[in-house]
Formats: C-alpha cells, sequence, structure tokens
C-alpha cells in the first residue's frame, strides 16, 4: 500500500511540473522557455551518457569496447530508424550481449 502511495505522489508530482509552465504561461509562452523546451531533452541525454561512461577504463580489458560498440549501435539504429525505443532496446541488447562474450 506504501509503495501504491509512494507512486502516486510521484506520477502527481511529474504531471504537476509538466503541466506548471503551460498552466503558467498559457499560450503566451515565453522565447526563453521554449528555447529550453527545446535544447534541455538532447542536453540532458547527453549529460545521461556521460555519467554512463565515466568509469569505462580505455586501458584495461575489455577497453570500454562494449559500451563503444553499444553506443554505436544507438546512433546508428536512430539515424536508420529514427525510433528512440527501438535504437535503445537494440543498444542494450548489443551491449547485454557483449559484456557476456567479451
Amino acid at each position: 500500500m506504501k509503495a501504491a502511495v509512494l507512486i502516486l505522489a510521484m506520477a502527481i508530482t511529474t504531471i504537476v511540473l509538466r503541466f506548471l509552465p503551460f498552466m503558467i504561461f498559457g499560450k503566451h509562452t515565453p522565447a526563453y522557455v521554449s528555447y529550453l523546451g527545446k535544447v534541455l531533452p538532447q542536453a540532458i541525454i547527453a549529460l545521461l551518457v556521460i555519467y554512463c561512461l565515466r568509469d569505462v577504463s580505455v586501458i584495461s580489458p575489455p577497453y570500454g569496447i562494449p559500451e563503444f560498440i553499444a553506443g554505436g549501435t544507438v546512433v546508428g539504429m536512430q539515424a536508420w530508424k529514427r525510433n528512440a525505443v527501438i535504437s535503445i532496446l537494440s543498444g542494450t541488447i548489443v551491449y547485454m550481449v557483449l559484456i557476456r562474450i567479451i
């Protein structure tokens, strides 16, 4: 029961935070808010990639090979299919296979 209440509270908070700018500004959204809405998703993804790769050692085996091949898979699939779900799943599958065999 506690978990359900926590999940509900997190969901409500997330929804409110996402709709808050629209409720505050209405149809007259300032240019800087629109700009942030366009650039922040890419910036956040870049920071997550950097965070995930921060402990990869390129001077000791396996030299970061699984991480870089999986990352290349994600980039390649995204360029080819233009579908984030397929790209992320493909990269995850490739990474999981590679860490088992390398």
